[in-house]
């Protein structure tokens, strides 16, 4: 089986766009510059290349990222490569390569970062935060999925 999997390092380029679906379901877009330097050994020139990718999240993830990454913002993102096809509004057929992310965190190779955790507990749904009375109150947490780690 093959295996589609890229991690990628850079900067936001725009801040991101959290929209819904008419299900409910977040969706927050952004763009990532990814810049690659060297230098040329012939000229002992230094060059540099820049890609901007765009990068899609999903539900819980799609809010914080978009809670909690302002543009400029330098992030490690991994996920999947998806092509979609899409008609703009003068009936162009367009084509776009996106990274539909899995895991997004703040890069901590020259900033520092505060991690505040989201509240699973209460009857709430997956992926929204407890009320404040029912984290005050010390609810026991919701089942883990076999998938993720238990802390």
């Amino acid at each position: 089986m093959a295996d589609n999997t890229i991690t990628i390092i850079g900067n936001i380029t725009r801040e991101p766009e959290l929209r819904y679906t008419p299900g409910g379901q977040a969706k927050a877009e952004f763009g990532v510059a990814v810049n690659r330097s060297w230098v040329d050994r012939t000229t002992n020139e230094r060059k540099e290349q820049v890609s901007f990718l765009n990068v899609v999240c999903w539900g819980q993830l799609g809010e914080n990222a978009s809670s909690s990454l302002p543009k400029g913002s330098r992030v490690i993102v991994t996920g999947r490569l998806e092509q979609r096809t899409y008609e703009t509004q003068a009936g162009e057929k367009r084509e776009r390569i996106e990274i539909v992310a899995d895991e997004i965190g703040p890069s901590l190779r020259w900033a520092t970062a505060t991690i505040e955790r989201n509240d699973r507990r209460g009857g709430t749904e997956a992926g929204t935060p407890a009320p404040a009375a029912a984290r005050a109150a010390g609810a026991e947490p919701a089942a883990y999925h076999d998938n993720e780690e238990p802390f």
